[in-house]
């Protein structure tokens, strides 16, 4: 079997993303695994995703400040989703008091090219239903329900994150989901 030169090319330089996370400190990597599920939260928690967006390059800044603190930090995670979710509530505090309400999303732009106009229709009417609901939630089921569906905590990191114990923790997940699905179910 012979190497390519192309082979010998990507064994010798890894790319970049590699490269980037091997020289860096355990902050960088939770926070660029946990990007994806942080972001997804902080979206349903402020509504909009530039605001997302701003609010998770925030965290990231409040986290790096705090880095000091991290050998000292149990739950990583936990940690950096609490600090994430407190700057989530600093914006959507701050859009409501100018009571400014953010675009929706096009979600359109992103179906598949293989979907019928009546299943993308489905589909975004299913998305706007459940959006709905989520909007619905009281603020603190809201925040656990999105903080295990997205974030992917355990109640017990939960009850960590957001300071409370963990029944109320499984209390607030029992009323959000029966609101949901009575939300949904109409």
């Amino acid at each position: 079997m012979s190497v390519t030169p192309h082979t010998r090319n990507a064994a010798e330089n890894p790319t970049a993303g590699q490269a980037a996370l091997r020289g860096s400190s355990p902050l960088e990597e939770a926070f660029a695994r946990h990007q994806s599920e942080l972001l997804g939260t902080l979206y349903y928690l402020v509504g909009n995703l530039e605001d997302a967006r701003d609010a998770l390059q925030e965290a990231f800044v409040k986290c790096w400040r705090h880095r000091d603190q991290v050998d000292e930090v149990e739950n990583l995670k936990a940690w950096i989703f609490r600090i994430a979710l407190n700057t989530g509530r600093d914006i959507r505090e701050t859009a409501w008091r100018r009571k400014r309400q953010g675009l929706p999303e096009d979600e359109g732009a992103l179906a598949s090219r293989e979907k019928t106009p009546i299943e993308i229709v489905e589909h975004d009417e299913r998305l706007m239903r459940l959006r709905s609901a989520l909007a619905e939630l009281r603020p603190e089921e809201q925040e656990v329900f999105l903080l295990r569906q997205n974030g992917e905590l355990t109640y017990e990191e939960i009850a960590e994150t957001i300071g409370v114990p963990t029944g109320t923790v499984k209390t607030r997940m029992r009323l959000a989901l029966s609101r949901l699905r009575g939300a949904l179910a109409e």
